[in-house]
């Protein structure tokens, strides 16, 4: 039933106090998924202590007595680690609510546009070639981050005809030349030594470990924070998009520029979260799913909910990946596909 103009002023004035209480419920779920991953690891951190490193770091001071070790472990380790999460997280989650919006498809990943192929064939070449030591030891990042980008560029390309975009060739040519990127992954794989092998299949099984994690936090939340409010300018389009392209565009929406907006800020967010922390798969499939399930559809609220829904998952599937079989420790690709499969499916079958 269409709304009244009485609801749709409501809705208007009750926007910005219902998305400051949503805002504030996740930040505190956010800030006690923090503290659970900052304590949970190979060796446990009472909450307290954590809160004391946190502290003495942030006032420059040391004015609580903590063990050198345990500072080691909390401020070098695991608070970096459980932030690097939350990034990724936070930018995986908020393409996907807008991919799926744009391409008007619930079953729409950020990874449908061969972004993870390419940037698992960059890795690959980097560990390869061993070239992962240079650029300040940034190599496979970088290399990881530039492929993904060309592939994306690629599948635009692809799907571009007398300047128009078609969101079903955009979907087509994306798992074409996914595929082609993962043939390419293959023959490196075939030809990578035992040694370098192992490196591969870990990164592309996705993970937050390595070395240095505070850099890579550095390198990631510049583009976190562009997507953030670059997807988020684009909300009240988005809305408008979801009721045809044309009616958006009579609506004064300039259709073609969006989707070339969007599809680049998506895809230059996704490749960023991808080069630091490998292949993660179904967060930015399944988080906006349950976002829009809680908050509604509204690209206003859902896109600053889903970043904050996948910051707290992610923090929490890192925390089970470091914990559950410790020290050993699970790549946090494979607890996400653990709850991400079974979604899919539930999906599908919902979607008919």
């Amino acid at each position: 039933m269409p709304m009244s103009t009485s609801d749709k002023e409501n809705i208007r004035l009750n926007l910005p106090l219902r998305l400051a209480g949503l805002t504030v419920i996740l930040l505190v779920l956010l800030t006690a998924a923090a503290i659970l991953s900052s304590s949970l690891g190979a060796i446990y951190v009472p909450p307290g202590q954590v809160a004391k490193v946190v502290a003495n770091h942030l006032m420059g001071e040391t004015y609580f007595d903590v063990p050198r070790e345990t500072d080691q472990i909390i401020w070098q380790i695991h608070i970096p680690r459980m932030i690097l999460g939350a990034l990724v997280g936070m930018s995986l989650a908020m393409a996907g609510a807008v991919l799926q919006g744009l391409l008007l498809n619930p079953l729409a990943d950020p990874y449908i546009i061969g972004v993870s192929a390419g940037a698992a064939v960059g890795a690959g070449i980097a560990m390869l070639s061993g070239l992962s030591g240079l650029f300040l030891g940034f190599g496979v990042p970088l290399l990881a981050f530039f492929f993904a980008l060309s592939a994306v560029i690629t599948v635009y390309m692809l799907a571009r005809k007398s300047g128009r975009v078609s969101i079903l060739s955009f979907i087509l040519a994306g798992i074409v030349v996914g595929s082609f990127m993962w043939a390419m992954l293959t023959l490196i794989l075939v030809a990578a030594p035992n040694q370098g092998l192992e490196r591969i299949i870990f990164w592309t099984m996705g993970s937050l470990a390595g070395s240095d994690p505070w850099a890579r936090v550095i390198v990631l939340t510049p583009f976190a924070l562009l997507g953030f409010f670059g997807l988020y300018a684009f909300a009240r389009d988005l809305n408008l998009f979801a009721i045809g392209e044309e009616s958006a565009r009579y609506l004064g929406v300039e259709v073609e520029s969006l989707k070339r907006i969007l599809i680049a800020i998506v895809a230059l967010v996704t490749a960023a979260a991808v080069s630091v922390s490998g292949t993660i798969g179904f967060v930015g499939l399944m988080i906006p799913h349950i976002t829009r399930r809680l908050v509604g559809a509204d690209h206003r609220v859902l896109i600053p909910c889903s970043a904050l829904v996948g910051a707290v998952f992610m923090i929490i599937a890192d925390a089970a990946a470091r914990s559950i079989m410790a020290p050993t420790e699970i790549p946090v690709g494979a607890i996400t596909a653990l709850f991400g499969a079974p979604f899919f499916l539930y999906l599908l079958r919902k979607t008919g």
